[in-house]
């Protein structure tokens, strides 16, 4: 299992680095979902619509056209992420956070997430089967192995909101997904197919923050100013699309039906770790 997290910053928030502190905090957290890689990519309010240069995920600190830096390293987020990136973060309108366990692929750079594909930038929780979607839609040889990278090229080749859902409908197994288009860094796309559960807050400033567990953001809220006025898991087979401004708007809201395979059961204990009783109870309500 990986660890998904980040925030869509309000560009009216009177504190912008409460979100920052609850972005690392967060990261810190997610390192129980994988140790063996971690990653953010920041964002800032200029657009870029250039693709992302060949071999980008192959180096630690990438600097993409549009104001977007992706930052990745092997071993947990604690010692990947560095104090001197803290103004960048102050600085991004939107932050993407990965903790990788490698569970398609080894502990190598070029599986590290976030992923830096076309102009899309994401990351993504599971495990679902690659091949297929090579096949299915034509993509291109990968830099690395995992079945993230997959997903990526997909939805970065997908034209519309139409093509958008026929990848995710396309997944087989478990997935989780966070990804931005560098053109657009003030709106950030979040699904959730079969499994991998992905948990969506906003805060008292009108941040809009994701986790993959929701025992993070409590965590967040006691050990950081952050204040969470909403908390929502997404259920199985959702893909949001929210953009900021001076609040945040819910630009598209789709559902598809999410494909599991038999042996997806088996991780079941990992899927909900770290999710209290009544996160599970309310989950499959």
């Amino acid at each position: 299992m990986c660890g998904l997290f980040g925030f869509l910053r309000c560009p009216d928030a009177d504190h912008p680095e409460h979100a920052s502190q609850a972005f690392v905090l967060l990261g810190v957290l997610a390192e129980e979902r994988g140790r063996h890689a971690a990653g953010a990519a920041l964002l800032t309010r200029r657009a870029g619509r250039s693709p992302a240069p060949a071999k980008a995920t192959r180096f630690p600190d990438v600097r993409l056209a549009g104001g977007c830096r992706v930052v990745k390293g092997l071993g947990p987020f604690s010692r990947v992420w560095r104090p001197e990136l803290e103004p960048a973060l102050d600085r991004a309108a939107l932050a993407l956070g990965h903790t990788r366990s490698a569970t398609q692929g080894g502990a190598r750079l070029a599986n590290a997430s976030p992923l830096a594909v076309g102009r899309l930038v994401g990351a993504h929780n599971g495990d679902v089967d690659a091949a297929p979607l090579r096949a299915r839609f034509g993509l291109t040889a990968p830099e690395g192995e995992t079945d993230s990278e997959a997903i990526y090229q997909a939805l970065a080749a997908a034209g519309g909101l139409a093509a958008r859902l026929d990848v995710l409908a396309a997944l087989v197994g478990r997935a989780a997904l966070a990804w931005a288009d560098r053109a657009r860094p003030g709106r950030v796309h979040l699904a959730r197919a079969a499994l991998s559960p992905l948990t969506v807050a906003v805060d008292s400033e009108r941040n809009v923050y994701w986790a993959s567990c929701p025992q993070w953001l409590r965590v967040a809220e006691r050990e950081t100013p952050v204040r969470f006025v909403t908390k929502a898991l997404l259920a199985e087979g959702t893909y949001l699309a929210i953009e900021q401004g001076p609040r945040p708007r819910l630009v598209t809201r789709e559902r598809f039906v999410p494909v599991a395979r038999q042996r997806d059961r088996w991780h079941e204990s990992a899927v909900w770790r770290g999710f209290t009783r009544a996160d599970r109870e309310k989950a499959r309500a």
